[in-house]
């Protein structure tokens, strides 16, 4: 099948000083037997907007027999006069198709392809290759890290250029994400290569990281310097649908459009996404898989990510298209048992591989080697309580994953092929780039679906229960960036500016005072879920006969057991969404000496209780609109 080694553009030093650059794509039933031509246009960055230098065209060879129909050629790139071609720096290219009738006139079919295998890209829609005489491999410091197990991750998801610009912006703040007890960060996808804003789920470079972001070096800086803080990076991958111009969708396109040209069938693709989001891939077809199998071992042996967040894949999970979503996602995780990063005690792989599965993440979770999944359950909670409903049961079952029906094991095998069961759990969240933030309903008067309504930031003490429920929940914590400190930005309902609208990451609201609170009430939460066995264990009970007595306040318990050196760890959670500070009768599920932990850095003195019986009930006062996290002590 695809042999990267030889499709993609490699540019090396020859005799002389000069550079040749071998160039190959595969162009499945395009052959020269039927009179196509493939031509590679290529010139230096310097002279892309010079009317006096055109690029220089490159004829490719079909091979002949090749079963994709391979098109290359080993090209000297020789200085020509009034051009920079050849010299030292960033070249462009792109291919050309061209095709004579019988009996008629040579005339290009597609003017151009963008090269699916680029390892490099220009913004825009140009492959790009660098002619170094003396090229460094990226000098990686992350031999020891390990990608964390799936009950520790804290996830924070992030849009770079509206974050903080680019790859290197990213590493700037890895110390304040690191504060907030994040030890994941998830990258909305890097590899759109469009000049307007825009999410990136439209697609064209899949084996090149944005420009616009810093490229492959700066990348490789993000994760490493995030490897260095033990946080691990995934990257959201669009699979389900790509952007109009990809090469598997352009070319035989235009080729179906030329009158008498051969039209052979599509290696690809089959139609368009059911939402017009982009012409979409076949995961029937052999190459399909293939060619994204490829995909996700570059990002893992190239580039060290530690996983990947697939989009759409409540589209892609239809027969028979979810056989081959599972054939991916299985041969993804058989590859990343050779990846020391992901090894661990259990036996099975640490990756981290998560479906946007929003009404079949049970299923994905069940049928699949997918460890991890989206589902909006808990946002959609939150977004109604922060509208002004009162909390429901249904509030604190949600943050019981194996309650809501979420299995807690998927079957996988180890390094040895032995079967084995592996931990799933699904992401939680109160905020996602898909909705507006969650401040934006705690605003009286703003309407969610006007355009930009932003949420009052006055209000953003109506966010603390909610996050105190995220940081105490069962599953995988995520954020959204901006959520700590009350960032209030919306997102129209509908529409092209749902992807076009870019809401910068307001850092000017840090330092407020409703910024610098809330993040500080986060930040003590990311302290308490990495020190608290009991806040990151698969272990919950809701007290529904205590909770919502005439109050609106949730309680329930966290619990593990001993493990090896660690001791039994026990956490009593209360969640206050009332204006008003509530007077609750609180059940303690064991004896002993209990500390309020939510707060215990801001007090003089510890706040104690000493239940001397098993489910002792003690009467407790919790603050409005915030909560209370009890932990064990002795």
């Amino acid at each position: 099948m695809i042999d990267l080694n030889e499709v993609g553009a490699f540019p090396e030093l020859a005799l002389h000083g000069m550079f040749t650059a071998r160039f190959g794509i595969y162009l499945s039933g395009i052959q020269a037997s039927d009179n196509f031509e493939v031509v590679a246009r290529v010139i230096h960055t310097i002279d892309q907007f010079d009317p006096n230098v055109p690029a220089a065209s490159f004829s490719l060879e079909w091979q002949a027999g090749s079963a994709l129909d391979l098109w290359t050629a080993t090209i000297l790139l020789a200085p020509a006069a009034g051009s920079h071609l050849g010299e030292i720096g960033e070249h462009l290219y792109r291919y050309e198709l061209w095709w004579t009738p019988p009996h008629g006139t040579r005339q290009c079919v597609c003017p151009w392809i963008v090269d699916p295998f680029a390892r490099e890209a220009e913004m825009g829609r140009m492959s790009a290759f660098t002619l170094d005489p003396s090229p460094v491999p990226f000098p990686w410091t992350d031999d020891d890290h390990k990608t964390p197990e799936l009950d520790d991750l804290v996830v924070y998801e992030l849009q770079v250029g509206e974050f903080n610009n680019t790859f290197d912006g990213v590493v700037d703040r890895l110390t304040y994400l690191a504060s907030l007890g994040v030890n994941c960060i998830e990258l909305m996808p890097v590899t759109s290569m469009h000049l307007d804003f825009d999410w990136g789920y439209g697609p064209l470079h899949y084996f090149a990281p944005s420009a616009r972001f810093g490229g492959s070096a700066g990348l490789k800086r993000l994760v490493d310097a995030a490897h260095a803080r033990g946080i691990a990076v995934i990257l959201d991958v669009v699979y389900e649908h790509v952007d109009g111009m990809f090469a598997y969708s352009f070319v035989y396109g235009s080729l179906a459009a030329t009158a008498e040209a051969p039209n052979p069938p599509n290696p690809m693709m089959d139609g368009w996404n059911i939402y017009g989001f982009g012409p979409k891939p076949d995961f029937t077809v052999p190459f399909t898989l293939d060619y994204f199998l490829n995909v996700n071992r570059q990002w893992l042996d190239e580039y060290h990510v530690d996983g990947f967040r697939y989009d759409e894949v409540t589209d892609l999970y239809v027969p028979p298209m979810d056989v081959g979503y599972r054939t991916l996602v299985q041969q993804t995780y058989l590859h990343s048992l050779t990846l020391t990063r992901f090894q661990g005690v259990g036996g099975y792989s640490r990756i981290v591989q998560c479906a946007e599965a929003l009404d079949k993440a049970q299923t994905v979770l069940t049928q699949s080697y997918t460890n991890a999944a989206w589902q909006n359950g808990l946002l959609y909670l939150a977004e109604a309580v922060a509208s002004g409903d009162d909390p429901q049961d249904s509030y604190a079952h949600q943050l019981d994953p194996s309650f809501m029906g979420f299995p807690m094991t998927t079957t996988a095998i180890d390094s040895e092929g032995n079967p084995l069961q592996m931990p799933v759990a699904p992401f939680q969240y109160i905020d996602s780039h898909d909705h507006s933030q969650l401040i934006v309903f705690a605003s009286p008067g703003s309407d969610p679906g006007d355009p930009i309504p932003e949420g009052d930031r006055s209000r953003f003490y109506k966010l603390q229960p909610h996050a105190i429920a995220l940081y105490t929940l069962q599953g995988i914590p995520m954020l959204w960036q901006g959520q700590e400190f009350a960032d209030n930005s919306a997102l129209p309902d509908n529409g092209l500016d749902r992807v076009h609208l870019e809401r910068v990451t307001h850092w000017e609201y840090y330092y407020d005072g409703y910024g610098a609170t809330l993040v500080g009430l986060y930040r003590r939460l990311g302290s308490l879920r990495r020190t608290i066995r009991a806040l990151r264990s698969r272990a919950s009970y809701y007290y529904y006969q205590q909770s919502l007595q005439g109050t609106q306040v949730l309680i329930y318990s966290r619990h593990a057991v001993a493990s090896g050196v660690n001791p039994e760890s026990w956490a009593l959670v209360l969640l206050n969404f009332s204006g008003a500070g509530e007077a609750v009768s609180a059940p303690f599920p064991v004896a002993g000496t209990w500390r309020e932990m939510l707060d215990d850095t801001l007090r003089s003195t510890p706040l104690e209780v000493l239940p001397a019986t098993d489910g002792a009930m003690i009467e407790l006062q919790v603050p409005s609109n915030y909560g209370q996290i009890w932990v064990k002590t002795a």
